[in-house]
């Protein structure tokens, strides 16, 4: 026999990028638009893992994640979430790269929200586990929702643009 010459077909791999997490938020949403009026909001989750270490001892982990909501739902995060507020949001990592003001190049990753479940009570509820939020609209800035049924953010048309559009 002699071995094959052939060039071997490239492996397909499955695409996805979903993410969930639970958490609080560390600090106060901070709300702010892009030049054509889409409402942006920035929040830092802080997401705890406790487990047991090598002795037997109970230890806790804790993983700060910066997450980007858009357009209502960052309106609605405004208004009902605060500096501690349990929160569950379902997204899609992103990669973000920026020039800091004395010309260093920083990279980071953050979460784009495209499902929020506000998990605390307002005085507005009359369900218990609060409301959820999620993003919609179809103009220009920002994700766009695919579906009504299940919101899903797809990057937006410009993403291999700057980051000037975003406020942050």
């Amino acid at each position: 026999m002699t071995p094959s010459t052939s060039t071997p077909t490239p492996l397909r791999l499955l695409q996805l990028n979903d993410v969930r997490l639970v958490g609080r938020l560390t600090r106060d949403p901070e709300v702010r638009y892009t030049p054509k009026g889409a409402a942006v909001a920035r929040l830092d989750m802080a997401v705890n893992r406790r487990f047991k270490d090598g002795t037997g001892e109970w230890r806790d982990d804790t993983t700060f994640v910066p997450v980007t909501v858009w357009r209502e739902a960052a309106e609605r995060c405004r208004e009902r979430l605060k500096k501690g507020s349990p929160l569950y949001v379902e997204g899609r990592l992103r990669s973000t790269n920026w020039e800091t003001k004395d010309g260093q190049k920083r990279s980071g990753i953050e979460v784009e929200a495209y499902r929020l479940q506000f998990l605390a009570k307002t005085s507005g509820d009359d369900m218990s586990g609060g409301g959820s939020a999620s993003s919609a609209d179809n103009d220009s800035d920002g994700p766009a929702e695919s579906s009504a049924a299940a919101p899903v953010a797809e990057p937006a048309a410009a993403s291999a643009g700057s980051n000037d559009d975003i406020p942050f």
